[in-house]
């Protein structure tokens, strides 16, 4: 049913701050539509797009954007899956118990807390990198869901949304329990911590990491672009390099990683 991740959606009250934000952090040039009051800008990327939003005069979407922003200020808002033909996912999830709102040609489910939305699959053309492909960011590697109930978020995102879980590891040194779906060329990330007791509260978005060819290079871009950058450091999958933006725009706590092992720099 679900194909994919078609975008993840960003909140801020200053379009063109967030902007601008993301297109020094992400080094590639959106495209631009305003509907319905709100003006969105599209980051797009081979796997998937990133839509940073801010209200801008009257409309229902607008009116969704402001509700948001006042109730949990800037940060991810929503994330949207790819399928081929809303009505019938739509109606799936419903029969599995799941409230789907339409909106539009899309729809809306509310789920753990959560906004997802529904969108249908197309194809778009990736948005034009602005400097050196290796120092630019590539694709979306995975996004981050926080739950304090994995028994739930396996209930939800793998046998309702239909996911495809391929890996539940609990590592206790990190504390932490971990659920890897495979969502279209991207990963769905839910993490749980094994200190904290199960409880029905809401999940959250984490974060967001991306995928630069050369980490090093990246790094450097992002820094020289203002950004607050932790170093360069081996990540946890073996033979990668990893490295954190401290201050993305919105507030979206931001990873940068090589999707392939890589050999220290001279």
């Amino acid at each position: 049913m679900i194909r994919g991740l078609d975008h993840v959606a960003i909140a801020v009250r200053d379009f063109a701050a967030g902007v601008d934000g993301y297109r020094r952090l992400l080094g590639r040039e959106p495209d631009f539509a305003g509907r319905d009051g709100a003006e969105r800008a599209w980051f797009r990327f081979p796997n998937m797009a990133l839509e940073v939003i801010a209200p801008s005069g009257e409309g229902a979407a607008g009116d969704r954007v402001r509700a948001r922003l006042d109730e949990a200020g800037e940060g991810i808002w929503l994330a949207a899956f790819a399928v081929d033909d809303v009505a019938e996912a739509s109606r799936l999830l419903t029969r599995r118990g799941l409230a789907v709102e339409p909106v539009g040609a899309l729809a809306r489910v509310r789920a753990a807390g959560l906004d997802f939305v529904l969108a249908s699959a197309h194809g778009a053309v990736a948005s034009t990198p602005l400097g050196d492909p290796a120092a630019d960011v590539a694709a979306l590697d995975h996004i981050v869901i926080g739950t304090p109930n994995p028994d739930r978020a396996l209930g939800l995102y793998g046998a309702k949304f239909g996911l495809d879980l391929r890996l539940d590891r609990a590592n206790e040194q990190w504390g932490a329990r971990q659920l890897f779906f495979r969502c279209g060329g991207t990963v769905f990330e839910v993490g749980a911590s094994l200190k904290a007791p199960v409880t029905e509260s809401p999940d959250r978005f984490g974060g967001l990491a991306w995928r630069v060819a050369d980490p090093h290079a990246a790094q450097a871009r992002i820094a020289a672009a203002g950004f607050d950058v932790s170093e360069v450091r081996t990540g946890r999958k073996p033979g990668t390099h990893v490295f954190t933006v401290r201050d993305a725009p919105g507030g979206a706590p931001t990873l940068m990683l090589s999707a392939e092992p890589i050999a220290e720099p001279a």
